[in-house]
């Protein structure tokens, strides 16, 4: 049997992370939820995990016909060799049961056959693993709450016999004094929810009610059903996730943007660059992971707002040929719909690409969009703060941007993250002289000292070039600067401790 100190493998990767190792073996645990979360997949892959261990295993079926069965076995491009099917409805009728007169209640009578024949077929095999769908059949079966928990007492004490690992499924539609009685009864609870949001597709998550004698990670956990199965996406606790990093910087490339950071990009930090809709976030986050894959480094992009073609050609008609990196492999870029992509599987994609691909530069564009993938905005904070949290521990240089609303003028955010980012980048329209020009300056940056100056953006002749500071102006974070300082005004250098 394939177990790990007294566990047992789920068959899928990500359940078995939330369970820390697999179902606990040789015990009853009962898996509830509405039709359509997903609770025949979760079983058949913890029965075909088994056959392919080489098991004996047994998928005992009350409400799905065998054929419903095998229909959703093949819509996920799997075999049931060696999983054994047992329908109670079709085992009923080939005895003629159906049919029977008798003097006793009918729901008695055909209580008391059904529970005859699951011993019998349990007997036969002897199985380790076995899933029983649906116990909420066996509720309505029963008269009274007290002879369908004498049932369950019965069938747990056979299992643990046979030292057989069980899941009981339940749609969650028996009466309420019965999920009352499975809940006391099982060694433990999984409870499996579909969510649907006001707009886009609907959202899944699991939750582990109850685990005894058994660590398990807490909370809820996204998840997807997709051709092959269940993809299990489990809740990301960055203090897990610690490992050592070179201290280098991250340089850019240019000069005077590397002299404001104090050098470049901190290892294991973010940055936050804020800035108004055409300001230059989206370029310069480019030119940062076009510095990082010269040297050799992975990097992974993140689109929210913007189409992969338009984001590659705007970056090589500003000298960076991305392309390359992505046929060689270096370089994941994947452009996110908020309204399909759950949160969980949006840190799955960045863990994926950090720890597979050994990505050390990840750009997120942008956390507007970020946002919206959130299923209630409240909760923003909290997951960008776990995210970045596990980056900075990988040695990651994180570069996220945020879409300020206005053009000139007084600046609003549609969220507050500012304190979360190690460091803070912010860019700037202003007018002079009957023109449009960009500004950028580095508000705070905690890991070194950084300069407080504004420079001069631009974006010219297929390059990006940052400029000498703006001495002559003041009020360029307002859009519209005044002349104010003198020429020989001295800028002096942060102390590192985002101050101003």
């Amino acid at each position: 049997m394939t177990s790990l100190d007294g566990l047992v493998s789920s068959g899928i990767v990500g359940m078995n992370d939330v369970l820390q190792g697999g179902w606990p073996q040789g015990r009853l645990c009962l898996v509830e939820g509405f039709p359509g979360t997903g609770k025949t997949t979760l079983g058949l892959q913890f029965l075909l995990d088994g056959a392919a261990q080489g098991e004996t295993v047994l998928y005992i079926t009350l409400s799905e016909s065998r054929d419903e069965i095998e229909h959703v076995v093949k819509s996920h491009g799997w075999s049931l060799e060696g999983v054994s099917v047992f329908d109670l409805d079709a085992a009923r009728m080939a005895l003629g049961l159906e049919d029977q007169q008798t003097m006793f209640d009918p729901s008695d009578v055909e209580f008391l056959e059904t529970n005859r024949l699951i011993l019998a077929e349990i007997e036969r095999l002897s199985p380790s693993r076995i899933v029983f769908d649906s116990l909420s059949e066996l509720a309505l079966l029963a008269r009274d709450p007290l002879a369908f928990r004498r049932e369950v007492l019965m069938l747990k004490r056979v299992f643990a016999e046979k030292n057989a690992t069980v899941l009981l499924l339940s749609d969650a539609t028996s009466p309420e004094e019965a999920d009352r009685q499975l809940h006391s009864l099982a060694h433990g609870v999984v409870r499996l929810e579909a969510l649907s949001p006001d707009y886009g597709s609907d959202r899944r998550r699991l939750r582990i009610v109850k685990m005894r004698g058994t660590k398990f990670r807490a909370g809820y956990h996204d998840y997807r059903i997709e051709k092959g199965g269940m993809q299990i996406y489990p809740r990301l606790v960055a203090s897990e996730h610690h490992q050592g990093f070179a201290s280098e910087p991250l340089r850019s490339g240019i000069d005077h943007l590397d002299g404001m950071l104090g050098g470049g990009l901190a290892r294991g930090s973010s940055t936050l660059m804020m800035g108004p809709a055409g300001s230059g976030k989206s370029s310069l986050m480019a030119q940062f992971a076009y510095a990082a894959l010269n040297r050799g480094e992975g990097a992974i992009i993140c689109l929210f707002d913007e189409g992969l073609d338009s984001f590659l050609l705007r970056s090589e008609q500003l000298g960076f040929p991305l392309r390359e990196h992505l046929t060689s492999g270096k370089l994941t870029l994947r452009q996110i719909d908020p309204a399909e992509m759950s949160p969980g599987e949006f840190v799955h994609l960045v863990r994926g690409a950090v720890e597979g691909r050994r990505a050390e530069f990840v750009g997120i564009d942008s956390l507007n969009g970020y946002m919206y993938a959130m299923p209630e905005e409240r909760f923003l904070t909290l997951h960008v703060h776990e995210l970045l949290a596990y980056l900075n521990q990988q040695g990651v240089a994180t570069l996220m941007l945020m879409t300020e609303h206005g053009l000139l003028g007084p600046m609003n955010t549609p969220a507050d993250v500012t304190y979360v980012a190690d460091s803070l980048i912010l860019l700037r329209f202003h007018e002079k002289e009957g023109k449009l020009h960009r500004a950028i300056s580095v508000m705070k940056k905690r890991h070194s000292s950084h300069e407080n100056t504004f420079r001069e953006l631009q974006f010219e002749n297929s390059k990006i070039t940052v400029g000498e500071p703006l001495a002559h102006l003041k009020k360029v974070i307002l859009g519209i600067p005044m002349t104010g300082y003198p020429a020989a005004a001295s800028f002096p250098t942060g102390s590192g401790d985002g101050s101003i």
